[in-house]
């Protein structure tokens, strides 16, 4: 019987081309949270300016601070779960949103697609996963909700609050809120209202609009991480992930939530002054991206 020859050598080998793909992986896992590179030459002063902002913008917050309580927020929650809208794809859906310019945005009047467009450019130019890509690609279709029927802009863009508890200074336009009835509540003017510190954000009614909507659409019709998904439920949550507002509320989870969306703002922020992009020619590169992540359907 010949006798069986091992080859060390060969065996360590294997374990150093095995050590670098992992170490491959690791890089990969960690490259979405590194720093955004696009905008390091732009003046981010200027943006976010609402106290410079146009009677638009002013008067859509204070109709949104007004209007937003708790009851409205445990109504439309009601609503979202008894009701579908429609049934369509992913690019569709972003051309049905493209009819829309959002009333309490002072950054950019473009259309929607443009600045879905934008975003996910700036993602892909600074050699993001193709996770964080498609996210910032359909961050913002949440704003459908205006389409279907919803009651205003001021219950679907804007940056967003919690709600059944005392509304933070640390708002935009903070005085506005004295119109809202929750404002003077025995229990929801409180520090932590009908809320339990450190109960988690799960836990809390943050103000409904898009982020929560298309959250609540996509988390179960993709396959996006929940790193992602972060990322389109608190984009808009300023006051939080901007501010520093709310963190008696928050656990354990709610600290990798807010790392992922402080990672995805720049690129949601600062991409709204980059030249219109060529949608036709980016089309085909994108389509395959949201091929990756959804069904070529999904329920709206």
């Amino acid at each position: 019987m010949p006798a069986v020859v091992i080859n060390t050598h060969a065996g360590h080998e294997l374990d150093a081309v095995s050590d670098a793909v992992d170490d491959v992986n690791v890089l990969k896992a960690k490259i979405w949270d590194s720093q955004s590179e696009f905008d390091s030459t732009k003046d981010k002063t200027t943006f976010r300016q609402y106290e410079n902002a146009c009677d638009r913008v002013k008067n859509f917050y204070k109709e949104q601070h007004e209007k937003q309580t708790v009851a409205f927020n445990i109504k439309a929650r009601m609503e979202f779960k008894s009701r579908k809208r429609v049934r369509m794809g992913v690019w569709q859906a972003m051309e049905m949103l493209n009819t829309l310019v959002d009333d309490s945005d002072p950054d950019t009047e473009l259309s929607q697609i443009e600045h879905l467009l934008q975003t996910a450019e700036a993602i892909r130019r600074d050699g993001k996963p193709e996770w964080m890509q498609v996210t910032g690609l359909i961050h913002d279709l949440g704003k459908l909700l205006y389409l279907f029927g919803s009651e205003g802009q001021w219950d679907v863009v804007g940056d967003t609050f919690v709600v059944g508890c005392a509304f933070s200074e640390k708002n935009i336009y903070p005085g506005t809120f004295a119109g809202n009835p929750d404002f003077h509540d025995a229990v929801y003017s409180t520090q932590n209202g009908i809320y339990e510190p450190n109960c988690g954000l799960d836990n809390v009614m943050v103000s409904w609009g898009h982020d929560e909507y298309l959250y609540n659409v996509v988390k179960d019709q993709s396959s996006l991480p929940a790193e992602g998904l972060a990322m389109i439920r608190y984009h808009s949550f300023y006051p939080w992930h901007r501010e520093g507002a709310y963190t008696h509320l928050m656990n354990e989870k709610d600290r990798v939530a807010l790392e992922a969306v402080r990672a995805f703002n720049p690129y949601d922020l600062y991409s709204k002054s980059d030249e219109p992009c060529d949608t036709e020619k980016l089309r085909p590169y994108y389509e395959g991206l949201i091929a990756k992540f959804f069904p070529s359907e999904i329920d709206w």
